[in-house]
């Protein structure tokens, strides 16, 4: 089924083909009685991006975990990553559009940067997939595009067979590796050349480019190679292909309208190499080194493993890329053998996920949330597929499934601030394990409102199609912005979380803590943070205060912005999350509803455990429902005066951390007589619902409202509607 769906992004309308194909597995994601908690997008099936479809003689469902090779079928299947395409590490373009500073924890290890003509969209040699099948008379390769608007301007080589010495690869690509062959495809022309003498043999090589799926085909005559079952090295870079020149286009020290940039002096044409199966994950945890020094930002520029393009960086600033390499064993595809076992299973890794929205092409730098004012904001990536990073524990699958975190990344940073870390870990092998899943949402600057927010939710529905899941053990955490991200989706979406755990995070308003009353918190900070500083921190802390949530405070001193990261050791907080469930049907909800946080991306966030449809009496202010049933026997547990300590975190990277601690807890819940009753007060609210088998009561239940004007409440199944007011 195709669904036409319109947006209104910065001023202009966007169509957004979605494609649906089937759901999640019903188990890893709530299936209980309505209302279903969270946005309907986290249970909608999954859209279907044209790269990942197939044609022709292409049968195989794709990886989908980047940095991995499969056979299936008869067919070899090598998946990249996305947004990797760098090239050599040389040096850096001063008009780099990619900009440092606003991506200051997720810096590029490659320089390369793309020609300015828009039909480069800053991402033309970015692979997504390379496939090899033998056919009846041909060998026929596949490679995936994220980016294709002009065939014609990117090119691939594919180096085949081995040698015992290092062959140049044709046309000008700069680099050299063991080789007999070569096949050198732009556009539709497809060119086979002896490694040695450089000749073309014949018969001719045929291409063909499906814009649609980004995809190219290319088939090699028996007559002109036939690799029969034998083991075939290869390896395989892609550039822009300079279509006066006959040639790849070489890099300039700044980019032009033609030329790419950064490389002063001559360097590899390549941006995007295949078969890197070893590409280094992040490096947080280093004791003893300067991250200790400058609060790791020195650490965070060195490592240059953000966006999994480190090692080829370096590998093309050698010129010998043999390090990147695949031996395809022809046989296996001959006998159609399935084989797994270099696609990584536990651990940390990346995924690439189809979103349901495209907004066009590439990357697009002059999109800045962060100073938008539009309502929606789209991020810098723009296409349909999406990266994120998982870490899968090492643990046998629980008989309901892992539990999930969604970690969210701070400012500047990417999907992979915490690829490589304690963090990871230790909340995934925690309990029974957990999978902890960190969003791209779309950008360094999102807010994870808009684009950025939907982005955190169709990660989760991906994850849930792909591993078993229990439902009841989700947790939330993020740092910095996703610190602001974690409290925003915790009281936006409360029902859907068992705990939150903000890191440095800037605080929602103090009316949104009220909606946390059924998700207890954990909340980190640094005394000496020159981004969210105690100003903040003590504000987080008031508005729980006023609230009367469950929330534990912890400062660290000395600490700046970045310390508790870079530090590395989340063992309390891997404990806080423990196997503490959500809390689905509590006898008391207090929900907040703002409908100017609701955007097109999502559906609205209007209902919160047994309550739904709240809609607002006065349109531009917040709206807020509180609704206790007296079912349980139980009355609301007494806020226990503030308790006081100190300790030191031990065991991370910078060694014993000094913290204070302020702790909001609750005492015994008192006994009260049970009663088939619901109190509700209605602040600024037209309409609500509620489900009474849920809060416990049956549909005579006695209702008591009290509201500052009129308000209509539904009973779910019961043909009752109350009015006040």
């Amino acid at each position: 089924m195709r669904v036409l769906r319109s947006a209104i992004v910065a001023g202009a309308t966007v169509a957004i083909l979605v494609t649906l194909a089937p759901a999640a597995d019903a188990g890893s994601l709530y299936g209980g009685p309505g209302p279903r908690p969270g946005p309907d997008i986290l249970y909608s099936k999954a859209p279907v991006a044209p790269q990942l479809q197939n044609t022709g003689p292409w049968k195989a469902a794709p990886i989908l975990v980047s940095g991995a090779e499969a056979y299936h079928g008869g067919e070899f299947l090598y998946q990249d990553y996305l947004y990797d395409d760098s090239g050599a590490a040389a040096t850096p373009d001063p008009n780099d559009p990619f900009n440092p500073a606003a991506n200051l924890f997720s810096p590029r290890h490659g320089t390369l940067t793309y020609p300015i003509d828009p039909v480069f969209a800053n991402n033309a040699a970015d692979l997504v997939e390379l496939r090899v099948k033998p056919l009846a008379n041909t060998t026929a390769f596949r490679v995936t595009l994220n980016t294709l608007k002009d065939p014609a301007r990117t090119a691939f080589t594919i180096a085949l067979g081995n040698s015992s010495d290092l062959k140049t690869w044709p046309y000008q690509a700069g680099v050299r590796s063991p080789a007999q062959l070569f096949l050198t495809v732009h556009g539709t022309t497809a060119v086979l050349t002896d490694a040695t003498t450089g000749a073309a043999l014949t018969p001719t090589p045929t291409a063909s480019v499906d814009m649609t799926r980004r995809q190219i085909d290319v088939r090699i005559p028996h007559g002109a190679w036939n690799p029969g079952t034998s083991v075939v090295r290869m390896e395989a870079g892609v550039g822009l292909w300079d279509v006066a020149g006959g040639r790849y286009l070489q890099p300039g020290p700044t980019a032009t309208a033609t030329q790419p940039g950064g490389c002063a002096n001559p360097c590899p044409a390549l941006f995007n190499m295949a078969f890197r199966l070893n590409e280094p994950v992040p490096r947080i945890y280093e004791p003893g080194t300067a991250n200790t020094i400058v609060e790791g930002s020195v650490l965070v520029k060195l490592d240059g493993s953000w966006w999994r393009e480190r090692q080829q960086g370096d590998v093309l600033a050698s010129g010998d890329v043999s390090a990147f390499s695949a031996e395809v064993d022809f046989a296996k595809l001959t006998a159609a053998v399935n084989d797994e076992s270099l696609v990584p299973r536990t651990g940390h890794l990346d995924r690439i996920m189809a979103s349901h929205f495209s907004f066009g092409q590439g990357v697009n730098y002059n999109v800045t949330c962060l100073t938008s004012t539009a309502p929606e904001c789209t991020g810098r990536f723009i296409g349909q597929l999406q990266p994120y990073a998982l870490y899968v524990p090492a643990k046998p699958l629980p008989q309901r499934g892992f539990g999930l975190v969604v970690s969210m990344h701070g400012l500047s940073a990417n999907y992979n601030e915490f690829l490589g870390s304690h963090q990871a870990s230790q909340m995934g092998e925690q309990g029974p394990g957990s999978i902890l899943a960190s969003p791209e949402s779309r950008g360094p600057d999102g807010s994870y409102k808009s684009y950025a927010e939907a982005d955190v939710f169709e990660m989760w529905a991906d994850v849930a199609r792909h591993y078993r899941l229990n439902p009841d053990m989700t947790n939330v955490t993020g740092y910095s912005m996703g610190g602001g991200g974690t409290y925003r989706l915790a009281s936006r979406w409360p029902d859907l979380w068992g705990r939150a755990f903000p890191i440095v995070g800037p605080p929602t308003s103090a009316a949104s803590f009220t909606s946390l009353r059924n998700v207890p918190v954990m909340a980190w900070y640094g005394q000496n943070d020159e981004l969210v500083g105690p100003e903040m921190s003590d504000m987080a802390f008031l508005n729980a205060q006023q609230a009367g949530i469950r929330y534990d405070h912890w400062v660290f001193t000395p600490a700046g912005h970045i310390t508790e990261g870079n530090n590395d050791e989340y063992t309390p907080a891997a404990e806080f999350f423990g196997e503490n469930t959500v809390d689905r049907n509590p006898f008391h909800v207090t929900y907040v509803v703002d409908p100017s946080q609701n955007t097109v991306a999502e559906s609205a966030a209007d209902h919160a455990y047994w309550v739904s449809a709240l809609t607002v009496r006065t349109a531009g202010s917040t709206g807020k429902i509180d609704a206790f049933s007296h079912a349980a026997g139980v009355g609301d547990p007494p806020a226990l005066p503030v308790a006081l300590s100190a300790g030191t975190l031990n065991g991370g990277s910078h060694g014993p951390l000094p913290y204070t601690r302020r702790t909001l807890a609750w005492g015994p819940a008192p006994v009260a007589p049970k009663a088939d009753r619901i109190d509700v007060t209605a602040t600024n609210l037209a309409t609500a619902t509620i489900d009474p088998r849920r809060a416990g009561v049956n549909c005579a239940a006695q209702i008591e409202v009290t509201t500052d004007g009129p308000f209509e409440l539904t009973l779910t199944g019961c043909n009752r509607v109350i009015r006040a007011g």
